[in-house]
């Protein structure tokens, strides 16, 4: 049995009711019901969302915050069944053999666990089959597939379900070609010779395949005897906050692949366990359906831990009851495949992490960088530095309420600051008076020996951060700007900084 939460990153945001979206890379990610009946979906950008509806909330993709929100409903869950394995924040799948032994049938153990699924007050729906996977696609669509009924469920299913659902790790360029070749359905895919199908779009095409005809989970068929690989930690001080519970979790995801990686075997399925001060223990598997890798597990072990340490509330901080031990134990383990032609690229990052890491043993943690998005209001601010592997926090919150920030999308590239003069029809210069409005409207673009005719602008965006301070640069403003080349007709578009009572090029759109 597979439970769906539609939306769940909605609900984790608490973005119910008005139009809203969550984004990623400058895109809506999820949209909520208020905001589909306006026209926005998944993969626009949300400049044009906001086109459809200027009045859209949109909050930034976390995926903490959606498995730390999704921990409450998975323990309420274990009230009644003791067989939960968490896909990924929003989708669970229950042994409904094990539950139905317990409770004398399946349709009193469906019950107990629609019950326990409706306390949270989010809507769920419940998809059961003989497969993990038929059993993620039954339930988007609602549907209870009967014992052998697989095939014929699957063969009415739209071929975009498959990258509908990112559990089932379906490659999309893949899935396109083949709807570019005329497969529409997973019928019409699974009628497809399968060596044909291999051979032509490798792993990535078998995989598939082996969806859209039912096959056998081959992660569960597969699993082999593995020998104890389980690793353990004991803090020195009980875990209590979130930063100190991610430390741990990157260095004990390190020691497990590191064990694994010794035994020749790779995790698809991971207990973690942890005991906390007062003798509570508790346990939560997650299982996916590609191979663990070292970030993933320590992402996994990172959420889970946060989970538990915000649901106890911080009463039992003061107490001092935080997390006193906590272990990773290895469920199901697999000889790793082989790369293959179709390598999707998991070998090269491999390398590339390790490259970084022996550069951060010779020439420091703190000289091998990485940016991660940060709060503020032009391209420069939103991008901080931290060193490789370091999942820190931004120093400014990227959800804040930055009066004058830019709006998606964001420039391609930074450029140094280049005076540039914008100039209206007329010839005059345009400029910023003390309201922080143009006093014309942009014409053309100088900027050296290039003339630009501006072809369309938006803004300007006044900044007014810390007026107060001595080192304050002064009013300045931001401005999004279009031109067409003279002579060329080629086009650019820049980001434009008014600052000590002139334009400037700040950045460049791709």
């Amino acid at each position: 049995m597979a439970l769906w939460f539609p939306d769940w990153p909605i609900h984790a945001a608490e973005l119910d009711g008005d139009p809203a979206v969550i984004t990623k890379n400058g895109a809506v990610w999820v949209a909520n019901g208020a905001a589909r009946a306006r026209g926005i979906r998944r993969g626009m950008r949300l400049r044009h969302a906001q086109a459809l509806d200027p009045g859209l909330r949109s909050v930034a993709h976390d995926p903490d915050r959606d498995a730390r929100y999704f921990e409450s409903i998975a323990c309420g869950l274990d009230d009644v069944v003791s067989t939960i394995e968490v896909i990924r924040p929003g989708l669970l799948v229950v042994d409904m053999r094990a539950a139905a032994k317990f409770y004398g049938g399946e349709d009193t153990a469906a019950e107990k666990i629609l019950d326990a699924a409706a306390r949270s007050g989010v809507d769920c729906l419940v998809g059961i089959a003989d497969e993990v996977t038929t059993a993620f696609l039954a339930a988007r669509a609602g549907a209870i597939v009967p014992p052998g009924g697989s095939a014929q469920f699957l063969s009415s299913q739209p071929l975009g379900q498959l990258v509908a659902e990112e559990a089932l790790h379906c490659d999309a360029e893949v899935v396109q070609k083949f709807a570019d070749l005329g497969v529409h359905t997973l019928g019409e895919l699974a009628a497809l010779p399968s060596t044909a199908v291999t051979t032509r779009f490798g792993t990535a095409g078998e995989r598939c395949h082996a969806i859209a005809r039912a096959a056998p989970g081959k992660k569960v068929s597969s699993a082999i005897d593995a020998p104890d690989l389980s690793v353990t930690m004991v803090p020195d001080e009980p875990i209590t906050r979130v930063d100190a519970a991610a430390f741990a979790a990157r260095h004990l995801a390190a020691r497990l692949h590191t064990a694994l990686s010794a035994a020749g075997l790779t995790c698809a399925r991971l207990l973690v366990t942890a005991v906390f001060g007062g003798g509570k223990e508790v346990q939560r598997a997650w299982r996916t359906r590609e191979d663990l890798t070292e970030e993933a597990t320590a992402d996994r072990v990172r959420w889970q831990l946060d989970g538990w340490l915000t649901s106890r509330g911080p009463a039992d901080a003061v107490d001092g009851e935080g997390i006193v031990e906590f272990a990773l134990t290895p469920l199901e383990c697999h000889v790793p495949e082989s790369t293959g032609l179709w390598s999707t690229g998991s070998a090269q990052q491999k390398k590339a992490r390790q490259v970084a890491m022996r550069l951060q043993s010779t020439l420091g943690t703190d000289r091998v960088l990485t940016p991660v998005e940060s709060g503020g209001r032009g391209p420069t601010e939103r991008v901080r530095l931290v060193p490789f592997g370091e999942d820190a926090l931004p120093p400014r919150p990227v959800e804040g309420p930055w009066a004058g920030r830019i709006p998606a999308p964001y420039p391609a590239s930074h450029h140094p600051a280049s005076r540039v003069q914008i100039v209206t029809s007329e010839g005059a210069l345009v400029a910023l008076d003390a309201e922080a409005q143009l006093t014309g409207e942009p014409f053309a673009l100088a900027w050296g020996k290039r003339r630009f005719v501006v072809t369309a602008w938006a803004g300007p965006w006044a900044v007014d951060g810390r007026w107060w301070a001595s080192t304050s640069p002064g009013q300045h403003a931001r401005m999004q700007v279009v031109g067409r080349q003279v002579h060329t007709d080629d086009e650019y578009a820049w980001l434009v900084l008014w600052r000590e009572g002139r334009w400037s090029v700040e950045a460049e759109y791709g």
